[in-house]
């Protein structure tokens, strides 16, 4: 079969083995496939992975390796943690903190961005057939937006600022667009805060931001040297949202994180349900498509998803 595998280097392979699912797992065909950010930070040395990447994607169930059979020729999303089962943090629902996790495309797990995988059983949601294949393939990143809801408490009167207006920015707008909140979504270019602006209460320029101070900060630029700018911004007891994975290191003085009493919350993957369910009320997540490339172009696909202005390419794997 043919798998987008890194090792370091990017490499199209076209007659990589099929995987085979082990017990309680499904082999699935892969309809879609979405490149991200973390895809990108992996080619630059994040998580230290090698092997097919991909953890964004929607596909078929064709064998499942189990008595239960159900969930053969559904259309599915995946989890991409896979816990041990075993342990404290799989115990209380927390795979995705299991000492021994495998994570798709990231740690130790072949992802998607083959025309197959295998994942365990559990993992697998079934999509509905309102959601359309490129929606579906925005899941996994729509559940890392929605996440933010479950750590964090948002009162009416909070002022938010959402700092970055890439794939993963925009799609928080799209996951707290519920909230009563005062929302500021914060970027450097204005056809990216256009696509969004009927979902938060206001944009604005990167240079615009001047003496402004926010209860809360979400981080979602994928740089460095954002945190330093989300710590001038929060006020004194507010809190700093962080979401990007980002290869590079920098020293920061953190200081006014003691000094103002900043809270730091770490933000990584949600859950997939809700996500689905907001997809399911019409949430139109096209908008974010730069472009879909058929999978035998999946090298240029992935030197344009490295290009500053695009947003999301997607890879049709059929």
């Amino acid at each position: 079969m043919r798998a987008l595998r890194f090792l370091d280097k990017l490499k199209l392979i076209k007659d990589y083995p099929k995987p085979k699912s082990e017990k309680d797992e499904a082999l699935i065909k892969v309809l879609m496939a979405g490149i991200c950010n973390t895809d990108i930070e992996i080619t630059r040395g994040y998580s230290r992975f090698h092997g097919t990447l991909g953890h964004e994607f929607v596909g078929i169930v064709e064998e499942v390796n189990s008595t239960n059979k159900s969930l053969v020729g559904k259309r599915v999303v995946g989890e991409i943690n896979i816990g041990c089962g075993d342990c404290e943090f799989c115990r209380q629902d927390l795979a995705r903190h299991c000492k021994n996790i495998h994570v798709l495309g990231i740690v130790d797990k072949d992802g998607y961005m083959a025309e197959y995988v295998t994942l365990p059983i559990e993992n697998l949601i079934v999509v509905p057939d309102s959601i359309s294949d490129e929606c579906a393939t925005f899941c996994e990143p729509l559940a890392a937006g929605m996440e933010i809801l479950e750590q964090v408490h948002i009162k009416p009167m909070d002022k938010i600022c959402i700092l970055g207006d890439g794939k993963l920015g925009l799609l928080i707008d799209f996951a707290l667009s519920g909230v009563q909140a005062d929302i500021t979504h914060v970027g450097k270019h204005k056809n990216k805060l256009d696509i969004i602006k009927n979902y938060c209460s206001r944009t604005m320029l990167i240079d615009e931001l001047t003496n402004q101070a926010f209860d809360i900060v979400v981080e979602a630029t994928g740089s460095v040297n954002s945190l330093e700018t989300s710590l001038k911004i929060v006020k004194p007891h507010g809190t700093i949202i962080l979401k990007s994975t980002v290869a590079a290191s920098k020293e920061i003085d953190l200081t006014p994180v003691v000094v103002n009493e900043i809270t730091i919350v770490g933000s990584r993957c949600g859950r997939f349900q809700p996500a689905l369910n907001a997809l399911a009320t019409g949430l139109d997540l096209t908008l974010l498509i730069s472009k879909v490339y058929p999978f035998e172009e999946s090298l240029s696909a992935f030197d344009k998803a490295c290009e500053k202005g695009t947003l999301k390419i997607l890879l049709d794997m059929r």
